[in-house]
């Protein structure tokens, strides 16, 4: 009981911010987050939420904090309770092109787009959006600060995490299921022994030389 009465009060403190705007007249408060910045491979993937006013998803909170089974969990409820909710992904070849910071804003710019009904309002994780003509606030650590980028964030890990599993599949030595594509000792090892595959970040090094494997 303990656990469940301090994950209500949690989820309480990250609402107040949203109670607020719902007082104020939004009533469609999107929470916009990424996933995948800083693995060797694989896209990035943005997740954008919208709740009905006055909805609270029970456990939510910034995915990182949160166990696999749990955030698997509350992405269902997530989906379940949404009025909208969509993913945006910049894909490997799109991170080497662009850079790595502006296939966030690429990745969060699209799930935005697809959001159904649109925002009226716009939180997100230490970034803005000027492009869209909406109130926005971008505070860091927005994910760990009001309940609906949480959502969102909870959204972003639990799709990319599929889709490195589906990857792990097609490239079964190199252990994307368990590392989702970060420089693990293992994912180092595989690249150095098999090289890189297409969904890599050339553009990306790493290693006590920060050397590319690459070039």
């Amino acid at each position: 009981m303990r656990g469940e009465a301090a994950r209500q009060a949690r989820g309480e403190l990250l609402a107040a911010h949203e109670r607020e705007l719902w007082r104020r007249g939004f009533t469609r408060i999107a929470g916009v987050d990424e996933a995948g910045m800083g693995p060797l491979a694989g896209p990035v993937v943005a997740g954008a939420v919208i709740l009905p006013p006055g909805v609270l998803i029970p456990g939510a909170d910034d995915s990182k904090a949160l166990s696999e089974k749990r955030r698997e969990s509350i992405a269902l409820q997530i989906r379940a309770q949404a009025l909208a909710c969509a993913v945006g992904i910049a894909t490997p070849r799109e991170i080497d092109r662009i850079n790595i910071r502006a296939a966030g804003l690429l990745a969060m710019r699209r799930a935005v787009l697809a959001l159904d009904p649109a925002p009226d309002y716009l939180l997100l994780d230490a970034r803005t959006l000027p492009e869209f003509s909406l109130p926005q606030e971008g505070p860091v650590r927005g994910d760990a600060t009001f309940h609906i980028v949480a959502c969102a964030s909870i959204l972003a890990k639990t799709h990319r995490d599929a889709l490195m599993r589906r990857y792990d599949r097609r490239y079964p030595a190199y252990g994307f299921a368990q590392h989702k594509g970060y420089g693990t000792a293992r994912h180092l090892a595989a690249l150095r022994a098999h090289g890189p595959t297409p969904i890599h970040r050339k553009s990306f090094e790493w290693g006590q030389s920060q050397l590319s494997l690459f070039t």
